[in-house]
């Protein structure tokens, strides 16, 4: 009974980086400087983000943490090469449009692992820590449901779209919290090398991607400041839960 607990929360916190695509179902035709505002803060939010999961592993081990971030920025590398050259296709996007929305999902689907092990392992202490922590994650995933609809809307997907990659994203979530909640002392250690994974890859990617894509559609200074409200946004959120 106690592993499907874990499960349902695990899941519901999947379901909930949905609710981050649902105003695109309200908002149409927009234009490219819209685009390109979305894009810089998806960035912001993504490296907010990672700043949040930087803060939780700095309290349990520095040196996993650094590993972590190493390894996450090499998955990036390491991606985007071995796609280069292949012909392909997502949605309506084609080529280097579908490469990159590739990558970004890939890596933003990466990340969750970590979460799914932090819920599992947090049921392992006590259910209290694990439904507060389930909670805490569910409001986090719906900004980072709603980055991802920010960067695939601004790439020409549909709201639909945008809502089953938001959710895909964050299947890892349910799938590692029950055997991290099983296996709690296995998986412990390897929390603090999976946020500096997470966190590594999210802001190579803003700085290899997101950020110049979004010069593509608007200033410098616009991209900053865009940037930078999703940053705060996403440690305000941190520091209230």
């Amino acid at each position: 009974m106690e592993v499907l607990i874990v499960f349902i929360y695990a899941l519901i916190t999947d379901l909930a980086t949905g609710i981050g695509a649902i105003p695109f179902f309200f908002v149409r035709n927009l234009s490219k400087r819209v685009f390109g505002i979305f894009e810089a803060l998806a960035g912001g939010f993504m490296i907010g983000a990672s700043f949040n999961l930087l803060f939780e592993g700095l309290n349990l081990n520095v040196l996993l943490i650094v590993i972590g971030i190493l390894f996450g920025i090499l998955l990036v590398i390491l991606t985007d090469r071995f796609l280069n050259n292949k012909e392909l296709v997502l949605g309506n996007m084609k080529g280097i449009s579908a490469k990159r929305a590739i990558i970004f999902l890939f890596i933003m689907t990466a990340h969750s692992f970590a979460e799914g092990v932090a819920i599992g392992v947090s049921f392992g202490g006590r259910e209290n820590l694990g439904i507060l922590t389930s909670i805490a994650i569910a409001i986090h995933n719906i900004p980072e449901g709603l980055a991802i609809s920010l960067y695939l809307i601004s790439k020409g997907s549909s709201p639909i779209a945008c809502l089953l990659w938001s959710i895909f994203s964050s299947v890892p979530q349910p799938i590692m919290a029950v055997p991290s909640y099983i296996l709690v002392e296995l998986f412990r250690p390897f929390l603090p090398f999976g946020f500096g994974f997470a966190a590594g890859a999210m802001i190579y990617l803003v700085i290899w991607d997101v950020i110049p894509s979004s010069l593509n559609s608007i200033s410098r200074e616009l991209v900053s400041i865009f940037v930078m409200l999703g940053i705060v946004f996403m440690i305000i959120l941190y520091k209230l839960l």
